[in-house]
């Protein structure tokens, strides 16, 4: 399956069963739609009896009314505030990172899946202005490199959370309102490489791997928060395999002041084990969630741990949270 068709399978405003999207056929305006994208790679726009969602460009009355319906007034919660913070299952046994990387070696041994370049990520990030209430700007993006050593980049305002609703954008410099599954980029880049990370092929030892990552983020000496800042960056650019995410596992359990949790649920409805770094002094806490058979990451949580009025932000408010898959 193509990625624009798995992409407006999440857009299509028909009933969706399951956390993420049904297994439904598209409806006749979404197969529109995806027929538009695949001829010329722009933005389809709705035919003229779609539903209001589909039209909010429209006129600038609908802009209007969709924005005073998602943002609110001053006194009002904005509708599409940001995530909640993900939620340890009660009772649930934290793994240690130790046992986890024993798992995720075992899986390993079966040599699939392999490392792949490009990514598949769903985003979540804050945006936040003087005066105004917080707002959650969430995008999906994939990146697909071919045998020339040219790649795509695809990258949508889509929300897994509330599929068919209109979702906040700030492409245009201030956020505002797009139908779901409005294509924010379509690009096209010529052929490059480099031998330095993070576009390098990341190797599959745990020793390699950390030397890797200190170098992806320009550092000597990899601190713990430096180590998350560098998967993040890793996991933008490529989709790991068995054996990467196994050495990778290695890597976070030599890392200090990564605690195990205990179990989650993502936002995309796939269960892992959560490990937590920071919350203590004020600085901000960042959840790391691994698959908890394979070792693989599944996403990265970082939440507030304490209140900026200014911004209309909570302690424990999500700041940014992106879920990679395959």
């Amino acid at each position: 399956m193509s990625d624009e068709l798995e992409l407006l399978r999440r857009a299509n405003p028909v009933p969706v069963d399951g956390p993420y999207f049904g297994d439904g056929p598209l409806d006749h305006r979404a197969e529109r739609r995806l027929e538009r994208l695949l001829e010329d790679g722009r933005p389809a726009r709705r035919a003229p009896g779609a539903r209001l969602l589909w039209g909010l460009a429209a006129t600038g009355v609908v802009v209007a009314t969709a924005a005073t319906a998602l943002l609110g007034g001053p006194s009002t919660q904005p509708a599409l505030a940001a995530p909640r913070p993900l939620a340890v299952r009660a009772h649930s046994t934290p793994v240690p990172l130790t046992q986890l990387a024993e798992l995720a070696d075992a899986a390993a041994a079966e040599g699939a899946p392999r490392l792949r370049k490009g990514t598949h990520v769903q985003t979540w990030s804050l945006g936040m202005t003087d005066g105004k209430p917080p707002v959650t700007l969430p995008e999906e993006r994939v990146v697909r490199w071919r045998a020339d050593d040219s790649h795509t980049e695809l990258v949508v305002a889509t929300d897994p959370r509330h599929p068919g609703r209109p979702v906040l954008t700030d492409t245009g410099g201030d956020p505002g309102p797009v139908a779901d599954g409005h294509v924010l980029s379509r690009t096209t880049y010529p052929p490059s490489w480099s031998d330095a990370p993070p576009e390098a092929p990341p190797p599959h030892t745990p020793a390699a791997l950390r030397a890797y990552l200190a170098e992806t983020v320009r550092t000597d000496s990899l601190s713990t928060p430096g180590l998350l800042d560098a998967v993040d960056e890793l996991l933008d650019h490529w989709t790991l395999g068995a054996r990467e995410s196994a050495a990778l596992v290695r890597v976070l359990a030599d890392a200090k002041g990564l605690r195990p949790l205990g179990q989650v649920t993502d936002r995309l409805g796939r269960p892992g084990q959560a490990y937590v770094y920071g919350g203590e002094g004020g600085g901000g806490r960042r959840m790391l969630i691994l698959d908890a058979r394979t070792g693989a990451v599944l996403g990265l949580e970082t939440t507030f741990t304490r209140d900026a009025p200014a911004y209309g932000v909570k302690a424990g408010d999500v700041m940014e949270y992106s879920a990679w898959m395959r």
